[in-house]
């Protein structure tokens, strides 16, 4: 195994520990897990009000859906980049950054190996509970048109099924997992890969 890592312009992290409880005595590993409840909370918030604040415009008034588009984009891009760095056990630094705002990317990287358990589990609970502040925050701040509005959920529109609909719920969060495990894949840093 040691020649053929030799020979590799890279280095495979070892795996995560399945069930790791030295984390728990880890400030680092409180500190990653509060970096994600408060990423969640801001990505949640700030895309509540975005899409309250489209709906209460009169018609192409509003930031519209490419403006949603944009502030989603624009927050996931400066939360992973804020929390990323936030790591957990130095040992296993490149498996357990921080910055995975979304259950399905935390549970993804332990499915991978890339995360142990405890803060898979830590990390999803950190994120709902981020999540729940978050819209609470966007409601108690914009009250009226939250009630008023649904609150900015997503409805399937009329003529698509919620079949089609859940099949492009997963689709995206495929794609979501997919661009993260690209991003973090040890191999793409040693071969140059964002230059053509």
């Amino acid at each position: 195994m040691d020649e053929v890592q030799g020979k590799k312009d890279y280095v495979d992290p070892p795996p995560a520990p399945l069930l790791d409880m030295e984390e728990l005595k880890s400030w680092s590993f409180h500190r990653a897990v509060l970096a994600e409840f408060v990423a969640t909370l801001l990505f949640l918030y700030v895309l509540v009000a975005t899409v309250i604040g489209h709906q209460r415009q009169p018609a192409c008034q509003g930031v519209g859906p490419l403006g949603i588009a944009w502030a989603v984009g624009g927050m996931i891009f400066v939360l992973v980049y804020c929390t990323a760095g936030i790591s957990g056990n130095p040992m296993y630094l490149a498996n357990q950054l921080s910055g995975h705002i979304n259950p399905a990317v935390t549970l993804g990287l332990f499915v991978a190996r890339k995360v142990s358990l405890v803060r898979a589990v830590a990390y999803m609970v950190a994120q709902c509970l981020g999540a729940i502040f978050g819209a609470g925050l966007a409601k108690s701040v914009m009250k009226h048109y939250y009630n008023t509005l649904g609150g900015g959920t997503n409805v399937v529109v009329a003529g698509n099924s919620k079949g089609a609909a859940l099949g492009a719920e997963i689709i995206g969060t495929f794609v979501l997992v997919y661009t993260v495990f690209s991003a973090t894949d040890p191999k793409r840093n040693a071969r140059d890969s964002h230059v053509p």
